[in-house]
């Protein structure tokens, strides 16, 4: 896992900044709120969101400097591997990461976190696509 990301020059991570875990729960909330209505997504996702909504969710508060949740309960999070039983093409990365960036936007994260979370998201569902088109 990679160090806390820090933008500001009092040293605090993304996390800290957010407030804590409210956005990123919001976040989570919003992001599978749209997956759960999308035709190409919602069957590559087990019929039970509640699970992954909950390690997304441990994940991305980690990644972003928060409590070490996910590392506790899961180990590492080898994010690739984890995804690669999941047929991910091109269709299933644009839509996941217009998901998830709706998701930002609707959340309100304030720049300059904004930037980079899309930035981040951006680069991540480009590395988790395992199908060729």
């Amino acid at each position: 896992m990679s160090e806390p990301i820090i933008l500001n020059p009092t040293g605090q991570t993304v996390y800290e900044q957010l407030g804590g875990d409210e956005p990123f729960r919001r976040l989570v909330d919003c992001f599978y709120a749209r997956v759960e209505r999308d035709p190409v997504l919602r069957p590559v996702f087990p019929d039970d969101l509640e699970p992954g909504k909950e390690w997304q969710f441990l994940f991305l508060t980690q990644y972003w400097g928060g409590p070490a949740r996910y590392q506790v309960e899961r180990g590492h999070p080898r994010l690739r591997m984890r995804h690669m039983p999941f047929v991910i093409g091109e269709a299933e990365r644009d839509a996941w990461l217009g998901h998830m960036l709706a998701a930002v936007d609707e959340v309100g994260i304030p720049e300059p976190v904004r930037s980079q979370m899309r930035e981040y998201f951006t680069h991540a569902a480009s590395v988790m696509v395992n199908r060729a088109p």
